[in-house]
Protein backbone atom coordinates (compact mmCIF):
# COMPACT_ATOMS: atom_id res chain seq x y z
CA UNK A 1 0.00 0.00 0.00
CA UNK A 2 2.85 2.13 0.64
CA UNK A 3 4.24 1.21 -3.10
CA UNK A 4 0.81 2.64 -4.04
CA UNK A 5 0.68 6.19 -2.03
CA UNK A 6 3.71 6.62 -3.60
CA UNK A 7 2.92 6.02 -7.41
CA UNK A 8 -0.13 8.71 -6.64
CA UNK A 9 0.15 11.36 -9.05
CA UNK A 10 -1.50 15.16 -8.33
CA UNK A 11 -4.36 14.00 -11.30
CA UNK A 12 -6.23 11.82 -8.77
CA UNK A 13 -5.91 14.81 -6.07
CA UNK A 14 -8.18 16.71 -8.99
CA UNK A 15 -11.22 14.12 -9.07
CA UNK A 16 -14.57 16.52 -8.72
CA UNK A 17 -12.28 20.01 -8.40
CA UNK A 18 -14.06 22.52 -9.90
CA UNK A 19 -12.19 25.28 -12.99
CA UNK A 20 -10.77 28.06 -11.91
CA UNK A 21 -11.88 31.53 -12.38
CA UNK A 22 -9.88 33.65 -13.91
CA UNK A 23 -8.34 37.34 -13.73
CA UNK A 24 -6.20 39.45 -15.85
CA UNK A 25 -3.17 40.63 -14.86
CA UNK A 26 -4.20 44.02 -16.50
CA UNK A 27 -7.61 44.25 -14.48
CA UNK A 28 -7.94 46.72 -11.66
CA UNK A 29 -8.55 45.91 -7.71
CA UNK A 30 -12.20 46.75 -8.56
CA UNK A 31 -12.37 44.06 -10.96
CA UNK A 32 -10.84 41.99 -8.96
CA UNK A 33 -13.72 42.44 -5.99
CA UNK A 34 -16.30 42.65 -8.38
CA UNK A 35 -15.41 39.25 -9.41
CA UNK A 36 -15.21 37.78 -5.74
CA UNK A 37 -18.86 39.36 -4.96
CA UNK A 38 -20.12 37.51 -8.15
CA UNK A 39 -18.45 34.44 -7.88
CA UNK A 40 -18.89 34.10 -3.62
CA UNK A 41 -15.17 32.72 -3.99
CA UNK A 42 -12.91 34.51 -1.49
CA UNK A 43 -9.80 34.46 -3.93
CA UNK A 44 -10.05 34.80 -7.74
CA UNK A 45 -6.25 33.24 -10.01
CA UNK A 46 -4.91 35.94 -11.94
CA UNK A 47 -3.21 35.17 -15.53
CA UNK A 48 -0.62 36.92 -17.14
CA UNK A 49 -3.44 37.05 -20.37
CA UNK A 50 -6.72 37.91 -21.24
CA UNK A 51 -7.65 34.24 -20.84
CA UNK A 52 -11.77 33.79 -21.50
CA UNK A 53 -12.11 37.15 -22.09
CA UNK A 54 -10.80 37.61 -25.67
CA UNK A 55 -13.79 37.63 -28.91
CA UNK A 56 -13.32 33.68 -30.58
CA UNK A 57 -11.29 32.57 -27.50
CA UNK A 58 -12.39 28.92 -28.40
CA UNK A 59 -10.57 29.03 -31.65
CA UNK A 60 -7.36 30.74 -30.60
CA UNK A 61 -7.36 28.05 -27.81
CA UNK A 62 -7.63 25.25 -30.38
CA UNK A 63 -5.14 26.74 -32.41
CA UNK A 64 -2.87 27.35 -29.66
CA UNK A 65 -2.62 31.03 -29.50
CA UNK A 66 -3.08 30.97 -25.82
CA UNK A 67 -0.35 28.80 -24.86
CA UNK A 68 1.48 30.99 -23.39
CA UNK A 69 -0.62 31.99 -20.95
CA UNK A 70 0.06 31.12 -17.33
CA UNK A 71 -1.47 31.56 -13.50
CA UNK A 72 1.24 34.00 -11.91
CA UNK A 73 -0.77 34.64 -8.67
CA UNK A 74 -4.03 34.99 -6.96
CA UNK A 75 -6.31 37.87 -5.26
CA UNK A 76 -8.06 37.45 -1.89
CA UNK A 77 -10.31 39.43 -0.54
CA UNK A 78 -7.99 40.13 2.38
CA UNK A 79 -5.44 41.21 0.03
CA UNK A 80 -8.05 44.03 -1.02
CA UNK A 81 -8.89 44.59 2.86
CA UNK A 82 -5.56 45.62 3.54
CA UNK A 83 -4.70 47.34 0.33
CA UNK A 84 -7.43 49.94 1.32
CA UNK A 85 -6.36 50.13 4.86
CA UNK A 86 -3.54 52.28 4.31
CA UNK A 87 -3.90 55.85 5.50
CA UNK A 88 -3.53 57.48 1.74
CA UNK A 89 -6.43 54.59 0.36
CA UNK A 90 -8.60 55.13 3.16
CA UNK A 91 -8.63 58.75 2.38
CA UNK A 92 -9.57 58.51 -1.29
CA UNK A 93 -10.90 54.51 -1.78
CA UNK A 94 -12.27 55.20 -5.29
CA UNK A 95 -8.82 56.15 -6.30
CA UNK A 96 -7.34 53.33 -4.54
CA UNK A 97 -9.79 50.42 -6.47
CA UNK A 98 -8.36 51.87 -9.86
CA UNK A 99 -4.70 50.28 -8.87
CA UNK A 100 -3.92 47.35 -10.77
CA UNK A 101 -4.31 43.82 -9.50
CA UNK A 102 -0.63 43.40 -10.57
CA UNK A 103 0.09 44.75 -6.71
CA UNK A 104 -0.78 41.47 -4.88
CA UNK A 105 1.11 39.54 -7.24
CA UNK A 106 3.77 38.19 -4.83
CA UNK A 107 7.38 37.17 -5.72
CA UNK A 108 7.73 33.87 -3.37
CA UNK A 109 5.90 31.84 -5.80
CA UNK A 110 3.19 31.03 -3.87
CA UNK A 111 1.46 29.66 -7.24
CA UNK A 112 3.04 26.88 -8.84
CA UNK A 113 2.32 25.19 -12.04
CA UNK A 114 2.37 21.06 -12.09
CA UNK A 115 1.55 18.94 -14.65
CA UNK A 116 -1.60 15.97 -13.62
CA UNK A 117 1.30 13.42 -13.84
CA UNK A 118 3.66 14.73 -11.22
CA UNK A 119 4.34 12.55 -7.77
CA UNK A 120 2.32 13.22 -4.76
CA UNK A 121 5.91 14.10 -3.06
CA UNK A 122 6.73 16.09 -5.76
CA UNK A 123 3.66 18.30 -4.91
CA UNK A 124 4.50 18.25 -0.92
CA UNK A 125 7.82 19.21 -2.06
CA UNK A 126 6.79 22.46 -4.07
CA UNK A 127 4.27 23.20 -0.99
CA UNK A 128 6.94 23.15 1.50
CA UNK A 129 8.95 25.13 -0.59
CA UNK A 130 6.11 28.00 -0.36
CA UNK A 131 3.83 27.04 -3.16
CA UNK A 132 -0.08 27.75 -1.78
CA UNK A 133 -1.38 26.94 -4.76
CA UNK A 134 -0.39 24.12 -7.39
CA UNK A 135 -2.58 24.61 -10.59
CA UNK A 136 -3.26 21.66 -12.40
CA UNK A 137 -4.55 20.97 -15.88
CA UNK A 138 -7.93 19.73 -16.15
CA UNK A 139 -8.25 17.03 -19.12
CA UNK A 140 -12.10 18.04 -20.93
CA UNK A 141 -13.17 14.26 -22.59
CA UNK A 142 -16.77 13.54 -24.43
CA UNK A 143 -18.22 14.48 -27.30
CA UNK A 144 -19.76 17.81 -26.01
CA UNK A 145 -16.34 19.02 -24.66
CA UNK A 146 -15.75 22.01 -27.97
CA UNK A 147 -19.17 23.37 -26.41
CA UNK A 148 -17.88 22.91 -22.92
CA UNK A 149 -15.01 24.62 -23.85
CA UNK A 150 -16.65 27.70 -25.50
CA UNK A 151 -19.49 28.08 -22.52
CA UNK A 152 -16.56 27.90 -19.81
CA UNK A 153 -14.34 30.65 -21.71
CA UNK A 154 -16.34 32.81 -21.97
CA UNK A 155 -17.96 32.86 -18.52
CA UNK A 156 -14.45 33.25 -17.37
CA UNK A 157 -12.73 29.63 -17.00
CA UNK A 158 -9.08 29.58 -17.58
CA UNK A 159 -8.47 27.00 -20.79
CA UNK A 160 -4.96 26.32 -21.87
CA UNK A 161 -4.90 23.36 -24.67
CA UNK A 162 -8.10 22.76 -24.13
CA UNK A 163 -7.62 22.42 -20.70
CA UNK A 164 -9.06 23.71 -17.45
CA UNK A 165 -6.81 24.15 -14.57
CA UNK A 166 -7.82 23.36 -10.85
CA UNK A 167 -5.48 24.09 -7.76
CA UNK A 168 -4.66 21.90 -4.68
CA UNK A 169 -3.94 23.71 -1.84
CA UNK A 170 -2.46 22.48 1.77
CA UNK A 171 -5.35 21.25 2.94
CA UNK A 172 -6.56 19.08 -0.15
CA UNK A 173 -3.53 17.16 0.16
CA UNK A 174 -3.30 16.81 4.19
CA UNK A 175 -7.29 15.41 3.68
CA UNK A 176 -5.94 13.57 1.18
CA UNK A 177 -3.10 11.72 3.67
CA UNK A 178 -5.39 11.49 6.21
CA UNK A 179 -7.58 8.58 4.18
CA UNK A 180 -4.61 6.63 4.28
CA UNK A 181 -3.52 7.26 7.45
CA UNK A 182 -2.91 3.68 8.77
CA UNK A 183 0.54 3.73 6.76
CA UNK A 184 1.52 6.29 8.77
CA UNK A 185 0.33 4.74 12.53
CA UNK A 186 3.36 5.03 14.24
CA UNK A 187 4.26 8.54 13.34
CA UNK A 188 0.16 10.05 13.85
CA UNK A 189 -0.13 8.81 17.17
CA UNK A 190 3.08 10.34 18.81
CA UNK A 191 2.82 13.83 20.42
CA UNK A 192 3.63 16.77 18.40
CA UNK A 193 6.25 17.88 20.27
CA UNK A 194 8.06 14.83 19.94
CA UNK A 195 8.32 15.73 16.20
CA UNK A 196 10.15 18.56 16.27
CA UNK A 197 6.63 20.84 14.27
CA UNK A 198 5.82 23.39 17.18
CA UNK A 199 6.98 26.55 15.34
CA UNK A 200 7.80 28.79 17.91
CA UNK A 201 9.35 31.42 15.90
CA UNK A 202 6.53 32.65 13.58
CA UNK A 203 3.98 33.69 16.02
CA UNK A 204 2.59 36.71 15.75
CA UNK A 205 0.70 38.45 18.48
CA UNK A 206 -1.11 41.50 19.42
CA UNK A 207 -2.56 42.82 22.45
CA UNK A 208 -6.46 42.78 22.83
CA UNK A 209 -6.19 46.75 23.74
CA UNK A 210 -3.74 47.40 20.96
CA UNK A 211 -5.26 49.44 17.73
CA UNK A 212 -6.49 46.56 15.19
CA UNK A 213 -4.32 48.61 12.49
CA UNK A 214 -1.30 47.53 14.10
CA UNK A 215 -2.28 43.92 13.35
CA UNK A 216 -2.06 44.51 9.69
CA UNK A 217 1.76 43.54 8.90
CA UNK A 218 1.11 40.55 11.35
CA UNK A 219 -2.02 39.89 8.81
CA UNK A 220 0.31 40.19 5.75
CA UNK A 221 3.27 37.81 6.72
CA UNK A 222 0.42 35.23 8.16
CA UNK A 223 -1.30 35.42 5.00
CA UNK A 224 1.67 34.07 3.21
CA UNK A 225 2.41 31.53 6.22
CA UNK A 226 -0.84 30.44 5.90
CA UNK A 227 -1.56 31.21 10.14
CA UNK A 228 -2.73 33.88 11.83
CA UNK A 229 -2.83 36.31 14.52
CA UNK A 230 -2.54 35.87 18.11
CA UNK A 231 -4.85 38.06 20.24
CA UNK A 232 -3.09 38.11 23.66
CA UNK A 233 -4.29 39.42 27.47
CA UNK A 234 -2.64 41.27 29.57
CA UNK A 235 -0.93 37.87 31.15
CA UNK A 236 -0.21 36.82 27.69
CA UNK A 237 -2.78 34.39 27.23
CA UNK A 238 -4.26 33.59 24.18
CA UNK A 239 -8.01 35.09 23.97
CA UNK A 240 -8.81 34.93 20.10
CA UNK A 241 -7.25 36.00 16.69
CA UNK A 242 -7.72 38.37 13.90
CA UNK A 243 -7.38 35.41 11.11
CA UNK A 244 -7.05 36.24 7.27
CA UNK A 245 -9.26 33.62 6.57
CA UNK A 246 -11.42 35.60 8.67
CA UNK A 247 -10.88 38.61 6.97
CA UNK A 248 -11.75 36.25 4.18
CA UNK A 249 -15.75 36.52 4.70
CA UNK A 250 -15.79 40.09 4.99
CA UNK A 251 -16.96 43.26 2.94
CA UNK A 252 -14.77 45.73 2.64
CA UNK A 253 -16.63 47.77 5.25
CA UNK A 254 -14.53 45.60 7.50
CA UNK A 255 -11.87 48.62 6.62
CA UNK A 256 -13.03 51.10 8.47
CA UNK A 257 -13.31 49.12 11.37
CA UNK A 258 -9.67 47.65 11.09
CA UNK A 259 -8.99 51.73 10.89
CA UNK A 260 -10.97 52.68 14.23
CA UNK A 261 -10.77 49.95 16.56
CA UNK A 262 -8.74 48.07 19.01
CA UNK A 263 -7.83 44.72 17.88
CA UNK A 264 -10.65 43.08 21.03
CA UNK A 265 -13.12 44.95 18.99
CA UNK A 266 -12.29 43.83 15.92
CA UNK A 267 -12.67 40.36 16.95
CA UNK A 268 -16.67 41.18 18.27
CA UNK A 269 -17.22 42.97 14.32
CA UNK A 270 -16.03 40.55 12.52
CA UNK A 271 -17.47 37.76 14.71
CA UNK A 272 -19.82 35.12 12.61
CA UNK A 273 -22.45 36.83 14.37
CA UNK A 274 -22.20 40.31 12.85
CA UNK A 275 -21.27 43.22 14.26
CA UNK A 276 -23.16 44.93 16.97
CA UNK A 277 -24.75 47.53 16.62
CA UNK A 278 -22.91 50.28 18.99
CA UNK A 279 -19.48 49.30 17.43
CA UNK A 280 -21.20 50.21 13.94
CA UNK A 281 -21.96 53.42 15.53
CA UNK A 282 -18.60 53.51 17.14
CA UNK A 283 -16.89 53.18 13.92
CA UNK A 284 -19.12 55.59 12.17
CA UNK A 285 -18.35 58.60 14.93
CA UNK A 286 -14.55 57.24 14.45
CA UNK A 287 -14.37 58.33 10.88
CA UNK A 288 -16.33 60.92 10.94
CA UNK A 289 -13.61 62.16 13.84
CA UNK A 290 -10.90 62.01 11.38
CA UNK A 291 -12.72 63.40 8.42
CA UNK A 292 -11.95 60.15 6.43
CA UNK A 293 -15.18 61.38 4.53
CA UNK A 294 -14.68 58.59 1.61
CA UNK A 295 -14.27 55.46 4.07
CA UNK A 296 -17.42 56.29 5.73
CA UNK A 297 -19.67 56.77 2.56
CA UNK A 298 -17.78 53.54 1.65
CA UNK A 299 -19.04 51.79 4.68
CA UNK A 300 -22.62 53.12 4.79
CA UNK A 301 -22.90 51.96 0.83
CA UNK A 302 -21.45 48.81 1.72
CA UNK A 303 -23.66 48.20 4.71
CA UNK A 304 -27.12 49.25 2.63
CA UNK A 305 -26.35 46.19 0.85
CA UNK A 306 -25.26 43.63 3.34
CA UNK A 307 -25.02 42.87 7.06
CA UNK A 308 -21.36 44.75 7.48
CA UNK A 309 -20.07 40.88 7.43
CA UNK A 310 -20.68 38.82 4.54
CA UNK A 311 -21.83 34.83 5.71
CA UNK A 312 -18.59 33.40 5.47
CA UNK A 313 -17.55 32.27 1.91
CA UNK A 314 -15.80 29.40 0.27
CA UNK A 315 -12.41 30.88 0.63
CA UNK A 316 -11.66 29.40 -2.70
CA UNK A 317 -11.98 25.63 -1.12
CA UNK A 318 -10.48 22.36 -1.70
CA UNK A 319 -14.44 21.82 -2.26
CA UNK A 320 -14.57 24.85 -4.37
CA UNK A 321 -10.95 26.65 -5.29
CA UNK A 322 -8.71 26.94 -2.24
CA UNK A 323 -10.20 25.99 1.29
CA UNK A 324 -10.20 28.02 4.88
CA UNK A 325 -14.03 29.27 5.26
CA UNK A 326 -16.63 26.55 5.73
CA UNK A 327 -19.88 28.33 4.65
CA UNK A 328 -20.43 30.86 1.66
CA UNK A 329 -21.43 34.13 1.14
CA UNK A 330 -25.31 34.54 -0.05
CA UNK A 331 -24.37 37.26 -2.61
CA UNK A 332 -25.06 40.57 -1.22
CA UNK A 333 -28.33 40.18 0.38
CA UNK A 334 -27.08 39.93 3.51
CA UNK A 335 -27.52 37.09 6.79
CA UNK A 336 -26.09 34.07 6.98
CA UNK A 337 -25.59 30.66 5.73
CA UNK A 338 -26.90 27.56 7.08
CA UNK A 339 -23.39 25.86 7.00
CA UNK A 340 -20.40 26.36 9.35
CA UNK A 341 -18.56 29.83 9.64
CA UNK A 342 -15.17 30.44 11.44
CA UNK A 343 -15.37 32.86 14.06
CA UNK A 344 -12.50 34.66 15.88
CA UNK A 345 -12.47 32.41 18.42
CA UNK A 346 -8.79 30.62 18.47
CA UNK A 347 -8.49 26.70 17.54
CA UNK A 348 -6.21 25.22 20.16
CA UNK A 349 -4.35 22.28 20.87
CA UNK A 350 -1.38 21.11 23.54
CA UNK A 351 1.89 20.42 23.52
CA UNK A 352 1.26 16.43 24.11
CA UNK A 353 -1.89 16.25 21.66
CA UNK A 354 -1.11 13.10 19.23
CA UNK A 355 -0.15 14.84 15.43
CA UNK A 356 -3.48 12.93 14.14
CA UNK A 357 -5.53 14.61 16.58
CA UNK A 358 -4.16 17.75 15.64
CA UNK A 359 -4.41 17.34 11.43
CA UNK A 360 -8.48 15.94 12.21
CA UNK A 361 -8.72 19.16 14.64
CA UNK A 362 -7.67 21.63 11.81
CA UNK A 363 -9.17 19.97 9.19
CA UNK A 364 -12.89 19.76 10.67
CA UNK A 365 -12.58 23.56 11.41
CA UNK A 366 -11.07 24.04 7.98
CA UNK A 367 -7.85 25.66 8.81
CA UNK A 368 -4.01 25.42 8.24
CA UNK A 369 -2.77 25.81 11.88
CA UNK A 370 -3.57 25.32 15.22
CA UNK A 371 -2.19 27.15 18.15
CA UNK A 372 -0.58 25.24 20.60
CA UNK A 373 -1.24 26.07 24.72
CA UNK A 374 0.03 25.36 27.96
CA UNK A 375 -2.52 24.83 30.57
CA UNK A 376 -2.31 28.36 31.65
CA UNK A 377 -3.55 28.79 28.15
CA UNK A 378 0.10 30.69 27.41
CA UNK A 379 1.57 30.27 23.63
CA UNK A 380 3.77 27.54 23.36
CA UNK A 381 3.94 27.95 19.58
CA UNK A 382 1.53 26.89 16.59
CA UNK A 383 1.44 23.83 14.21
CA UNK A 384 0.70 24.56 10.55
CA UNK A 385 -0.29 22.06 7.75
CA UNK A 386 3.60 22.72 6.27
CA UNK A 387 4.92 20.98 9.12
CA UNK A 388 2.57 18.09 8.92
CA UNK A 389 3.36 18.01 5.44
CA UNK A 390 7.13 17.27 6.02
CA UNK A 391 6.83 14.76 8.56
CA UNK A 392 4.81 12.72 6.14
CA UNK A 393 6.78 13.45 2.85
CA UNK A 394 10.15 12.45 5.29
CA UNK A 395 7.90 9.27 6.34
CA UNK A 396 6.96 8.73 2.62
CA UNK A 397 10.39 8.63 1.45
CA UNK A 398 11.77 5.80 3.69
CA UNK A 399 8.82 3.97 2.73
CA UNK A 400 10.51 3.80 -1.01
Amino acid sequence: MAASLLAREVSDLCLGKPPLRCLSISATVADALSALKRSGDNCVSVWSCNHGQLPGAADKVDAGGLDECRCVGKVCTVDIITFLCTEENLSNPGTALQAPVSVFIRKTGDVRHLEPNASLVEAIDWILEGAQNLVIPLEISGRNSRKKLLQNTLSNSTFHNNRQYCWLTQEDVVRYLVNSIGLFSQTAVNPINSLDIIDVQNINTVHYDDPASSALPFVAQSLDLQTSVAIVDGDSKLVGEISPFTLNSCDEDVVAAIATLSAGDLMAYIDCSGPPEDLVQLVKDRLQERNLVKALELMEEDSGTSSGISSVSSSCSSSEDEGFGVGRRNGRSGGYSAKVVRRSEAIVCHPWSSLVAVMIQALSHRVSYVWVVKEDRTLAGIVTFAGMLKVFRDRLRTMA
